[in-house]
């Protein structure tokens, strides 16, 4: 090796360098998720300005050059001369990495923005950004190219509002793409809103031929948003509960509120960032509803001196709660911001919670009955669903025995090598199993439809074949028994017709695994299989096509005459095992599309499973024809 490793390879990166040089570290990545990060930081610190009251407005624009502009109506960016640096702190604020109000409790005293570094590295980020300023009565305006100013903070008159207006454009060079989505920035502004009673968010795609306006305003905070999320469910009583307090420097909000359903749906916050791993705020809730209710079950005789006291998963069954704390210094488990280490975060949580939910279960005893009666039942549930497991666990990775008799298994016993397709029907998983390669492909063939587990307890759902079916074959078990190291295939590979019947058995699998195995689609084992649509046959030549985009390119290619033999294909078991590993199968040559979950998003999550797969008829109704638009290669016909 003659590469030299000295001082003189050692680079300090200046300003703003780093962050250009490693974007994924400030921002997650430089994909369609980084880029929207770039306008959250820019609403956060108007966010921050709210939480410190003095913002009441925030107006987010897409603009039609595709640039983004952000406006508050809070304090404005100071605009005076930073002593230490010499440059103004505006400049400051956009120049240099954790710079900001946001250390030593100064400027803001709870802060979303916990390493100021949000407005530098949008500034890095961007081939330009622009920020205006007006404060005391004055406007100030100064640009940005690449992160360095190209001009002084200039005085442009006098100003009769107060506040910070930021306009960037992403940097072309660092993104994947550089084109916002609405729908996206829209449930990430309608989750602030949510969480920032009596913020109003005006969100407006000034972008031509795209053209759309929403605001966001909830008086009622995180109460509407607990009612947001339960849409399309039935509640188990009208209100929703409500606890708020303080301890010591910890502001504690929680609202919650079951519903008839049997899946939870818990979100817990931090000065409005999303945590999903949870914390110590989201341990202290847990451990507070599930005294608090046994306590109430207890003395209340509805729970026996020889029967077991209630689980909190028990308490949790169609519990939908919004777990929300402001607290001055948050320590967080990495850059990501996933998880609240703070222990005091856990006795504020617990004591605030327990405090308000022992004086309404007091003063409501109707509804503290039904929850009760519902945990009682769910506990039932629950000691039967174990029976049942017990006849579905495998004891070891080659007791072979156990596994379902409709799995054709590979022979290769290395998890790494192994992927296993779940198909739709025995004919297709006929065709599967003669197509595959039986070294590494398993395949599980389902009967028909498989149990919508959004309507079904857990019991039900052990009892349910098809899906014990699935939870053998893959070998993790399910829910607080699950255990990724115990997966035997390292894809799990839905394959469904490309047709209406297909694409809803497939979202029945994705429910399933969703609730009862989520994290087989964190850490990217699950996807789904993409069939071709048609099949062109000239002069002995075979295309495959995959949209009706694709079969429209190859005839412009081939040309369009008699000779064309154009098949469309209404099902997996049309084609012959060839065919199938060709398209479909081969490694080599087949389209996966890998499912992802993004946990920022987790509670618009919750409500479209709910709404898909729940019972209410209008809100389904109400979200198919919203986003019709967005579907494709559904048959209709089929």
């Amino acid at each position: 090796m003659s590469a030299e490793y000295g001082a003189e390879q050692i680079q300090i990166l200046e300003g703003l360098e780093a962050v250009r040089k490693r974007p994924g570290m400030y921002i997650g990545s430089t994909s369609a998720r980084g880029l929207h990060h770039l306008v959250y930081e820019i609403v956060d610190n108007a966010i921050d300005e709210a939480l410190a009251g003095f913002c009441d407005t925030i107006q987010v624009t897409i603009n039609n050059d595709g640039s983004v502009t952000v406006v508050d109506n809070g304090r404005g960016i100071p605009v005076e001369i930073n002593k230490k640096k010499g440059i103004s702190s505006v400049e400051v604020v956009f120049t240099i990495l954790h710079a900001g109000g946001k250390f030593g409790g100064g400027g803001y005293k709870v802060s979303g923005g916990l390493h100021g570094v949000g407005a530098s590295v949008v500034n890095a980020l961007s081939e330009w950004l622009e920020v205006v300023v007006d404060e005391n009565g004055h406007r100030y305006k100064q640009r940005y190219e690449y992160g360095k100013p190209v001009t002084g903070l200039e005085e442009l008159g006098e100003s009769d509002r107060h506040g910070s207006t930021v306009t960037f454009f992403p940097d072309s060079s660092i993104f994947e793409t550089t084109v916002f989505e609405f729908d996206v920035l829209k449930k990430r502004l309608r989750e602030m809103a949510f969480l920032t009673k009596g913020i109003r968010i005006e969100f407006r795609d000034a972008r031509e031929g795209q053209e759309k306006e929403q605001v966001f305003h909830y008086e009622g905070g995180i109460k509407e948003y607990v009612q947001y999320i339960n849409k399309g469910t039935t509640p188990l009583y009208s209100d929703i509960i409500y606890c708020e307090g303080q301890k010591g420097d910890i502001s504690v909000e929680v609202a919650l509120q079951h519903n008839d359903g049997y899946n939870e749906s818990v979100n817990s916050f931090v000065n409005n960032i999303t945590t999903p791993e949870g914390g110590t705020h989201l341990e202290g809730f847990k451990a507070a509803l599930t005294k608090i209710i046994n306590d109430y079950a207890r003395n209340n005789k509805l729970l026996k001196d020889n029967e077991q006291n209630l689980s909190g998963e028990d308490i949790r069954e169609g519990l939908t709660a919004i777990i929300s704390i402001k607290i001055p210094e948050p320590q967080f488990e990495g850059q990501t911001k996933q998880k609240l280490g703070n222990s005091a975060a856990r006795g504020a949580v617990n004591e605030v919670v327990s405090k308000s939910l022992t004086y309404f279960l007091e003063q409501n005893p109707t509804v503290a009955k039904s929850i009760c009666e519902k945990s009682i039942t769910a506990q039932r549930a629950r000691e039967a669903a174990r029976k049942a497991r017990d006849l579905t666990r495998r004891k070891t990775a080659l007791d072979v025995g156990s596994l379902p008799g409709k799995l054709a298994d590979c022979s290769d016993k290395d998890p790494k090598n192994c992927e296993i397709y779940i198909v739709e029907g025995d004919s297709a998983g006929g065709s599967a199993k003669e197509a595959r390669n039986r070294k590494t492909q398993a395949i599980l063939p389902l009967r028909g439809k498989i149990l919508n587990v959004e309507k079904a307890r857990i019991d039900k759902i052990y009892d349910n074949k098809e899906i014990r079916s699935m939870i053998t074959a893959f070998g993790t078990d399910i829910k607080e028994k699950f255990d990724i190291t115990k997966l035997r295939y390292n894809k799990i590979i839905i394959m469904t017709d490309a047709d209406v019947d297909g694409a809803h058995i497939a979202t029945l699998m994705l429910t399933f695994i969703y609730r009862f195995m989520p994290e087989l689609i964190r850490q990217g084992h699950v996807f789904l299989a993409k069939p071709p649509l048609f099949k062109l046959e000239k002069n002995k030549k075979v295309w495959y096509a995959y949209s009706d985009e694709e079969l429209a390119a190859i005839i412009n290619e081939v040309g369009r005459d008699q000779n064309n033999k154009i098949q469309r294909y209404k099902g997996l078991g049309e084609m012959d095992a060839s065919q199938l590993w060709e398209t479909t199968m081969d490694p080599e040559s087949r389209i996966l599309l890998r499912v992802g979950i993004d946990d920022e998003s987790k509670s618009e999550l919750d409500v479209t499973f709910t709404t898909l797969m729940g019972d209410d008829v209008e809100p389904r109704r109400e979200f198919i024809e919203a986003n019709a638009k967005y579907v494709e290669n559904l048959d209709y016909n089929a």
